[in-house]
């Protein structure tokens, strides 16, 4: 398995997501369950023509192939089920952060020109404060009860439910596209844009991993979905699936068809996760790093064998470290044969590196076999030798985002031809050793993660310096156990103010969701601004660490 999960695909495959869903719902038993949240289940026989259902109905109400539907909801069956919808219905996924305010719900849905935006109840009043700003959406969707959703909305179940669920006899394109946004590392979100002939390669790597080659036919893809018959995944997104590291393995699962397992994440519940891969047979499950797995691993130290952890065989991780003791702690717990897969990945730059962990197979924190289609360039984009010792940036080929929609400044900026091939180049600094592992230094920006979230400084500075006792600040992370990086907030007092932690990190969550508020805020005591005028995040960063104690 570690020498599989190393290795990347090949080529490119070639296929339309919806295709692929078209041929596996053929084959895959129609009393399997597709879908699994709570005590409720979607079989795949039911799954197949709710997904033509919705794409059908969306396509009667004026959305087109190629228009973008807004995902604004938790984990849950929609999540996935509406993701199907979107292969079959040749529309683009765009994911929406379910902690974003009204403002914020409506620059993406806005810069994405989606034409849907599907939310869940929950968040009726946020859009309902926005919807008559949109004016690119057409059709609002309300996952709730008939006749209970906004006059505004059309029912999810309404969609899913009307229909004969046959399928919709279109013809798709390798072209068509998957979208992610991103919080990125500077500026504003941004949609990062894969064609699903590309992208397929990734999210049919379980293919790969236990065949060794990849599928060149829908015929070869149906012939391992039958082979693997009771043996298929069953995923289970600890992480929200609103973000990449989530959001992959449920395609994934999708296209293979597997089933998603998922529970209710408006916090994270290790007894409610762990229950869910006892009760489901969970065989693959995914987080984001430290700030999950220390949870995860507490709640089963803290009652050894109260899970029967017995089909979990595989824990993957992005998006954030994971560190080795962590990893060995949880191993403890699992089957024998369970291996930890942590990827250093970004949305705009898949397979850059990776580590699996097993049981006697330690690994180092934030070191990763290269991938192999990565390199380490020095200031010259000229590949450093490894063994050498020299700091570079880490560039990836092979699977590669078309680019970011709608900017292409930041799309040239990003993407270069070296040497002839076109390359991924997302800011990540590391040291490449002899054998060819890579240590892992850092983003090279000021973007924090925080439990797997992206925070820009600079937007959050913004509010804190409207706050009336704030003249200036700056905002940076903190290393903190549970948090990765915790979002810290270093302020200049107006002359005369008076210094209110609390209520300047109320007016933060006033404007912003709730994860780019500052876990702490502190006096300055030294100055937040260089002779030039720019930011100091360094002596910000060593003064703040010192007042917290973390020096």
């Amino acid at each position: 398995m570690r020498e599989l999960t190393e290795k990347l695909p090949p080529t490119q495959t070639g296929f339309a997501f919806g295709d692929i869903v078209d041929a596996v719902s053929d084959i895959v038993p129609p009393d399997a369950p597709a879908f699994i949240h709570g005590e409720r289940t979607i079989a795949w026989g039911d799954a197949a023509k709710r997904m033509n259902n919705i794409a059908r109905n969306l396509h009667a109400r004026g959305v087109k192939p190629g228009d973008k539907v807004a995902f604004y909801m938790r984990n849950g069956i929609e999540y996935g089920e509406l993701t199907g919808a979107c292969f079959l219905g040749r529309l683009t996924h765009v994911n929406v952060n379910y902690r974003y305010k009204p403002d914020e719900v409506r620059y993406i849905v806005d810069n994405s020109d989606a034409t849907v935006l599907c939310y869940a109840g929950e968040f009726r009043d946020a859009v309902a404060q926005i919807h008559n700003q949109l004016d690119k959406v057409r059709v609002f969707v309300e996952v709730g009860e008939e006749g209970e959703v906004a006059a505004f909305a059309t029912p999810y179940e309404k969609l899913a439910t009307t229909g004969n669920g046959a399928r919709l006899g279109i013809e798709r394109s390798e072209h068509d596209q998957v979208m992610v946004y991103t919080g990125g590392t500077t500026g504003m979100p941004k949609g990062v844009m894969y064609a699903q002939g590309d992208l397929s390669t990734t999210l049919l790597a379980r293919i790969f991993i236990a065949t060794g080659k990849m599928p060149s036919t829908l015929g070869e893809v149906v012939d391992f979905v039958k082979s693997a018959g009771d043996m298929n995944v069953r995923y289970l997104p600890a992480c929200p699936q609103m973000h990449g590291t989530g959001f992959f393995g449920t395609m994934s699962s999708i296209l293979t068809g597997g089933c998603v397992v998922t529970v209710d994440n408006a916090h994270l519940d290790p007894d409610a996760i762990w229950s869910a891969v006892e009760r489901n047979r969970v065989t693959n499950m995914a987080i984001v790093g430290d700030p999950f797995a220390r949870p995860l691993l507490r709640a089963l130290d803290e009652a050894p064998g109260r899970y029967d952890l017995s089909s979990l065989i595989a824990i993957g991780s992005s998006g954030a470290m994971w560190s080795a003791e962590v990893k060995q702690g949880l191993l403890a717990h699992l089957p024998e044969q369970a291996a930890l897969t942590d990827a250093f990945s970004s949305t705009e730059a898949l397979g850059m590196g990776t580590s699996v962990t097993q049981r006697g197979l330690e690994t180092q924190t934030a070191a990763f076999t290269i991938g192999p289609n990565a390199i380490v360039l020095d200031d010259d984009d000229k590949p450093i030798e490894p063994g050498s010792g020299k700091t570079g940036r880490l560039a990836v080929g092979g699977v590669l985002p078309v680019g970011y929609y709608k900017d292409e400044e930041k799309t040239n900026r990003l993407f270069k031809l070296i040497g002839g091939r076109r390359f991924s180049v997302p800011g990540d600094y590391a040291i490449v050793e002899a054998d060819g592992r890579i240590i892992l230094l850092g983003r090279g920006s000021n973007c924090i993660n925080t439990a797997g979230e992206k925070v820009f400084p600079e937007e959050v500075e913004e509010v804190l310096k409207k706050h009336p006792s704030v003249e200036d600040a700056l905002v940076l992370g903190v290393p903190d156990e549970q948090w990765g990086s915790a979002v810290t907030g270093v302020v200049k007092l107006a002359p005369g103010a008076s210094f209110d932690e609390a209520a300047m990190r109320a007016h933060v969550r006033e404007h912003l969701a709730g994860y780019k508020t500052p876990k702490r805020i502190v006096i300055a005591g030294v100055n937040l601004r260089a002779p030039n005028g720019k930011a100091d995040y360094k002596s910000a960063t060593a003064f703040a660490k010192a007042e917290l104690g973390l020096a």
